[in-house]
């Protein structure tokens, strides 16, 4: 009995040892000069190596902050520990939508999650430091936000994803202080052309990009989605699409999120560290 209690405190001391670290940490933003929260998990035996990572950033949606992936999908941790990768879920602000905002110089976004986020990360953990090792995904205005910057940054962002994706926001015109952003449509409706994914397709190249998206079929953002998977097939754009019965809720989320990381996954041992 004494011998099977002490294996079985060495096996679960062992097992803490291992499991994966989710720090908080605060990231300065000069771009709008505050400093923002943003959630960082890190794999088993991160600290006990001189492993470097890839790392994907998860975005969180409208209303949500740098907690909210954490919160709907507690499995991140075990999913950091089976994948070896870094996971950074940075705060968008309350309804940002992932813009340098045209209207208003003091909600700089894109800036702070493409650059400033990703420079803290780089400066401060043992990432693989190359866009052939980072991806970018995102829930609802984060899925917007992550096929956002990753068509605008393909230097820094090799694979991106979204789920329940506001990959076309012209049908939405009066929902969710879009136009506290970007304008509203009369005024600056270049912006509302110009800015949703749907458009941008045309003007940013994706031969180099990896890509994955999904909606559920109960999503009220089910049928842009659908019509994005349906422009990208007609324009020969490689990406993987998935339709799951689903609404717009965190049980799709939890669900979504860990087939988006297997991919990322994949997409990273395509791509093997030459350093």
């Amino acid at each position: 009995m004494q011998k099977f209690l002490f294996l079985f405190i060495t096996t679960m001391g062992l097992a803490t040892a291992s499991a994966s670290t989710v720090d908080t940490v605060a990231i300065y933003s000069p771009s709008m000069q505050k400093t923002i929260k943003c959630v960082i998990i890190k794999p088993n035996h991160y600290d006990d190596s001189t492993t470097r990572y890839p790392v994907a950033y998860l975005l969180h949606g409208y209303s949500g902050s740098y907690a909210s992936w954490v919160e709907t999908a507690p499995n991140l941790k075990e999913y950091a520990d089976d994948h070896q990768m870094i996971l950074v879920c940075p705060d968008g602000g309350y309804n940002s939508w992932y813009f340098d905002s045209p209207i208003n110089p003091e909600r700089k976004y894109e800036t702070h999650v493409s650059k400033e986020v990703v420079s803290y990360v780089d400066d401060h953990y043992r990432t693989i430091p190359d866009r052939n090792h980072r991806a970018i995904t995102g829930l609802s205005m984060g899925g917007h936000g992550a096929f956002y910057l990753g068509l605008r940054h393909p230097d820094i962002f090799g694979a991106i994803g979204s789920t329940s994706g506001g990959v076309d926001i012209t049908p939405f015109k009066t929902n969710w202080e879009i136009s506290e952003q970007i304008g509203d449509t009369i005024n600056h409706k270049d912006n509302w052309k110009n800015m949703t994914i749907i458009n941008m397709i045309d003007k940013y190249p994706t031969d180099d990009l990896s890509i994955i998206f999904d909606c559920g079929t109960d999503d009220f953002f089910y049928k842009v989605n659908k019509a994005l998977h349906k422009k990208m097939l007609d324009m020969h754009i490689p990406h993987d699409y998935i339709e799951r019965p689903g609404e717009h809720n965190g049980e799709y989320w939890k669900n979504s999120i860990e087939y988006q990381l297997l991919f990322f996954k994949n997409f990273f041992a395509r791509n093997p560290d030459e350093k």
